[in-house]
């Protein structure tokens, strides 16, 4: 361990004495060979520690700019690297693409945040501003990318037994997600200039060095090892759902030919779904286990099923299954049955909504149309909550209670 914490420390003074040169007119072009070996296994911490030093020993803002510069566009050249010969409208293609598109847009963020700091006030850097928060609406659109990751292609690598390193890629992901968080606050709210141009230097430095770190990992690790796993079926299958999910940064081309059905495997005794599978008994406690009464009548208005919720606001008993819905209401509520029935049949409504008092609770009772994958109707769903206690909800909560 001590020979490890000297090494460190050896690349430490390697990479200063590099920077003096550099401040002492030293051409970047000729110390990057040096540079690119030096800074070899150093970690961010590292990284921040050489900044921090150097700004005790009296080195100027600009020089330690120099440093910063020279870093990531080493570490850049790392990232993009050789890519894998791959067509446009695969995933891995569609992933190492919006991870350039991504560099782009935190570098970007990083030399506007440095003409804000040198513009010296919030009135000299409003066209700066604009811009800086221009990028941060992409960085916001760019969430989609990690939700593809993490709900898609993740759980094809554990499928096949490939299970940490997503869980790391994933923890990863969050600490993304916090510095750009950090970047939002400090551009929605603003405050005093110096602290502000300070934190917005500092939090798009930081998401400049997450993104070539993480964003290495995934192409020269995580992308080689799925494409290395994965079937073409499977590969085609991670697209189509890619499609469902969305994207950011630009439209992929689509892929050239429909994909063929990845299914679940029937199993006897089992319903399946497009999206899985389930026993009769697993089915029946997941329905019953919603916090919501539901009520199915199918296309020829006939009650076909309820669910037994725990705390069921209005009775249902099997006495009313194969009843007619009409005569579940009272005279007075028939007409407005029926119109939403024929409004749901001829899609000219998506949802009934209404809300009532009953004891002091507040009844949320909706009404949606049930189409197959072709449109077609099928009946109606009704889902009834109290959402009494929903209502007074204010702020967050992230922890479990003991």
């Amino acid at each position: 361990m001590s020979e490890m914490l000297g090494d460190a420390d050896e690349k430490r003074k390697s990479v200063k004495e590099l920077l003096r040169r550099l401040h002492e007119g030293a051409d970047p072009e000729e110390v990057r060979e040096e540079f690119r070996d030096a800074i070899k296994g150093l970690t961010p911490l590292d990284i921040a520690r050489i900044e921090e030093e150097l700004i005790k020993e009296g080195m100027p803002p600009e020089e330690i700019q120099k440093f910063c510069d020279l870093h990531l566009s080493v570490l850049r050249e790392a990232v993009e690297g050789e890519r894998p010969s791959l067509p446009p409208w695969h995933p891995v293609y569609i992933l190492m693409e919006e991870h350039r598109m991504q560099m782009e847009m935190a570098e970007k963020l990083r030399e506007v945040a440095r003409r804000i700091a040198e513009a010296g006030s919030f009135e000299n850097a409003a066209d700066a501003l604009g811009e800086a928060k221009r990028i941060a609406k992409h960085l916001r659109e760019a969430e989609k990318h990690y939700l593809r990751e993490e709900n898609v292609l993740f759980p094809y690598l554990e499928k096949h037994g490939v299970t940490q390193p997503p869980a790391i890629m994933w923890m990863e992901h969050d600490r993304i997600r916090e510095t750009k968080r950090a970047i939002y606050a400090a551009l929605e709210n603003p405050g005093d200039f110096r602290e502000f141009a300070k934190a917005l230097m500092d939090h798009s430095l930081l998401l400049n060095e997450m993104f070539v770190s993480h964003f290495y990992k995934e192409n020269n690790v995580l992308f080689p090892t799925a494409l290395r796993l994965f079937s073409e079926e499977e590969w085609r299958a991670t697209r189509k759902e890619f499609d469902e999910v969305g994207y950011c940064c630009f439209v992929p081309e689509p892929m050239p030919d429909e994909a063929p059905e990845v299914g679940v495997d029937a199993v006897e005794g089992m319903v399946s779904f497009e999206t899985g599978t389930l026993t009769k008994e697993q089915l029946e406690g997941i329905l019953n286990t919603l916090p919501v009464d539901i009520t199915f009548v199918d296309s020829e208005n006939t009650v076909r099923y309820f669910n037994q919720s725990k705390d069921r606001i209005f009775i249902r008993t099997k006495a009313v299954i194969g009843r007619k819905v009409q005569q579940c209401h009272p005279q007075k509520s028939i007409d407005v049955v029926n119109r939403i029935i024929d409004d749901f049949r001829n899609g000219r409504r998506d949802v009934a909504e209404f809300w009532i008092n009953i004891g002091g609770r507040l009844i949320y009772i909706r009404y949606f149309p049930v189409r197959n994958a072709k449109g077609e109707y099928l009946g109606v769903l009704e889902v009834t909550q109290d959402i009494t206690d929903i209502k007074k909800i204010e702020g967050e909560k992230r922890l479990l209670d003991e």
